[in-house]
């Protein structure tokens, strides 16, 4: 089995699943007693908050470079950011520690493809939203992202994954209006709606609404398991 490095604490709520979901996989690979070899390193979400606030990239850069350093001294082969956001210095990551990272977003697109389909929404935080990391890997396999029009929508996604979700809160009301916003886009023609945020799929399940949903925590989880075993 190949040893894998996490990056997690961003947040801890979905590194929590993110060790649950590869650990299932592997198990469900192999059976017995079998679970994933991986190495973890969580960092503090306050200081990771307080980088994106003052749009500080290169501080955080400078984190997640030590903490991947780490993983790899200790014998990690693949680096897995368990966050959507932090893929946004993922290409420059991967450059400079010598080491694969498994890109959230370029496993999504592939996924997506083999349904066949041209164009989805996409909800997460508004760095993944309004920043092209994330749809420039859906635009290489061919796959249209559109996000919500309104200012309101975007600033109320964003808010509530870091001072609700990112908690671990969950509200009626928050799940209502996120459905609300999927369904706008659905409106507007999207064929699948991406959780683009791995703290999402607390308030958006499959059947919640008309299409298919594309859970990034899963698929991300499901591609590591991949890569143990390959």
């Amino acid at each position: 089995m190949r040893i894998i490095g996490l990056i997690g604490g961003i947040s801890w709520v979905s590194t929590a699943d993110y060790y649950k979901l590869i650990n299932e996989g592997i198990n469900e690979k192999l059976g017995g007693l079998n679970f994933s070899e991986c190495l973890l390193y969580s960092f503090n979400y306050a200081d990771i908050k307080k980088n994106n606030e003052n749009n500080d990239w290169d501080s955080t850069f400078n984190m997640l470079l030590k903490g991947c350093q780490f993983l790899k001294s200790g014998g990690a082969e693949a680096i897995v950011l368990c966050a959507n956001t932090m893929h946004f210095i993922a290409d420059r990551l991967e450059k400079a520690i010598g080491l694969p990272i498994i890109h959230i977003a370029t496993v999504t697109a592939v996924e997506i493809q083999k349904q066949e389909m041209k164009k989805v929404g996409l909800l997460g935080t508004k760095f993944t939203m309004e920043l092209d990391f994330f749809k420039d890997k859906l635009v290489e396999k061919g796959i249209e992202a559109i996000i919500p029009k309104n200012d309101e929508d975007r600033d109320f996604i964003h808010t509530t994954i870091f001072e609700e979700l990112g908690k671990g809160i969950v509200t009626d009301a928050t799940k209502k209006r996120y459905l609300e916003i999927a369904n706008q886009l659905i409106e507007e023609g999207a064929e699948g709606i991406i959780l683009g945020c791995t703290e999402i799929p607390l308030v958006i399940k499959p059947g919640d609404i008309a299409v298919p949903v594309f859970d990034t925590a899963l698929i991300h989880s499901n591609a590591v398991v991949e890569f143990q075993l390959s």
